[in-house]
């Protein structure tokens, strides 16, 4: 389904001449509006008048998390407060924190994307919504209720955790579909075999997951679907941008729509800063197009993607950026070698027998770096003789070696026993000191 047929399916030449225009009034809006901004583009040598063509973004500089933490909490509004109807924040101390505000027009923006993501995922106005998410300072749960509601579904505003409530509410409701991270939706499909096995969760009116918040891969989205009994899809979005609703996947599952009439992407080198032609992977850079208390202007993300046109057959001719691999602040060197939790989750979940659950620990013995990754493995496999299970722990080493290009040690460990997330997975404990 296609809930806003005006932009989404915008032809490309207008769709650009659209984005030219609102990038235009925003750095215009920054610039006149925000002390910051003027002070940080006059010192840069770059005044709005020189943009007169997409090449001409590169005159401005980069935005980054720390100028939000530097200017703690509403330095970078470009608006009153008294026009603030709304705050955001992400998790930290006093003074550390990453603090967003939401003009009416905002909430409205971020409403309106979350909906198209929703429909993209095969939602409508006769669905039941149950979400997830946590509500609160985190931008989930509230962006993806207004996104809900403004779709014209029936949200059930459950929240995290209380897995026998989400159950409950799932067969009594009626609920269609439900909104939370992948690590939930796996911890919600555990409970039910360990502790409701009387659940049959296929006997539920559930179709439909959308999922975000967190990197997880496409063998995380078959153990999702073959154990829930669902359709999964992919939102993204980050809580500096605007919250879940950049971009999402269609019925396709090929990609993830960037909603391009409200955000301008870029991907860059992350070493270099230099952007990089449609195709190649590097760091995504987002400016918001519309957003008023808040805009933000080659703001750096550190997530690892793509971006690339490939006329999707759901119409839509938006670019598609990649699921996201990881972050340049969560990627780990080791020995010299590049290294994602998303390429170590493809390895552990190509292995039969192992479970989507698992941590990575990094040390540092001498001048030497260890790797250890704890996985689960089933209960059938872990009752079975030891050499079973060291035959599994070489198909794992072997792969990691020839997939990823380090050695690890795997360590095999009974279900249940990793802890488990109602929110974000930890996936990377590092204790090297550097």
């Amino acid at each position: 389904m296609i809930f806003n047929k005006e932009f989404e399916l915008m032809p490309e030449k207008k769709l650009k001449e659209l984005q030219l225009e609102r990038i235009k009034w925003t750095v215009n809006h920054a610039y006149n509006n925000s002390e910051y901004y003027r002070k940080k583009y006059d010192a840069a040598g770059f005044h709005p008048d020189q943009i007169k063509s997409f090449d001409d973004m590169r005159r401005i500089p980069f935005q980054m998390k720390q100028e939000m933490r530097e200017n703690y909490p509403f330095g970078l509004f470009a608006v009153p407060l008294s026009k603030i109807v709304r705050v955001h924040s992400s998790s930290g101390t006093t003074g550390n924190a990453t603090v967003v505000g939401y003009t009416r027009n905002d909430i409205d923006v971020f409403a309106e994307v979350v909906a198209r993501c929703l429909a993209a995922a095969g939602a409508d106005e006769n669905d039941v919504i149950q979400i997830g998410y946590g509500y609160g300072l985190f931008t989930g749960g509230l962006g993806v209720h207004y996104g809900a509601e403004r779709l014209g579904a029936m949200v059930v505003p459950i929240s995290t955790g209380n897995t026998d409530r989400q159950l409950m509410l799932i067969k009594d409701f009626g609920t269609t579909a439900v909104c939370c991270t992948p690590s939930f939706a796996l911890s919600i499909a555990d409970y039910i075999e360990k502790k409701r096995p009387d659940y049959d969760i296929r006997s539920t009116k559930l179709r439909i997951g959308v999922f975000g918040a967190e990197p997880w891969s496409e063998p995380m989205r078959r153990e999702i679907e073959s154990r829930l009994g669902i359709s999964a899809y992919d939102i993204y979005g980050l809580s500096e941008v605007i919250g879940p609703g950049v971009s999402s996947e269609c019925s396709e599952k090929s990609g993830l729509h960037v909603n391009e009439d409200h955000f301008y992407v870029e991907v860059i080198d992350p070493e270099t800063g230099e952007v990089l032609p449609e195709g190649e992977k590097g760091e995504i850079v987002y400016t918001s197009l519309t957003k008023e208390a808040f805009p933000n202007i080659r703001y750096r993300s550190r997530d690892i993607t793509r971006l690339y046109h490939d006329g999707c057959r759901c119409g839509r001719t938006f670019v598609k950026m990649e699921k996201v691999m990881g972050r340049t602040d969560d990627m780990l060197i080791i020995k010299g070698v590049n290294v994602f939790p998303s390429q170590i989750e493809d390895v552990l979940m190509s292995v039969e027998g192992t479970e989507p659950h698992y941590q990575i620990f990094v040390d540092r013995r001498g001048a030497l770096d260890e790797i250890e990754v704890k996985v689960e493995v089933n209960e059938k496999l872990f009752s079975d003789e030891v050499k079973f299970l060291d035959a599994v722990k070489n198909r794992i080493s072997d792969r990691f070696r020839k997939t990823i290009g380090i050695s690890a040690k795997i360590t095999l460990v009974e279900p249940m026993t990793i802890e488990r997330s109602e929110g974000k997975a930890k996936r990377v404990v590092d204790n090297r000191k550097f």
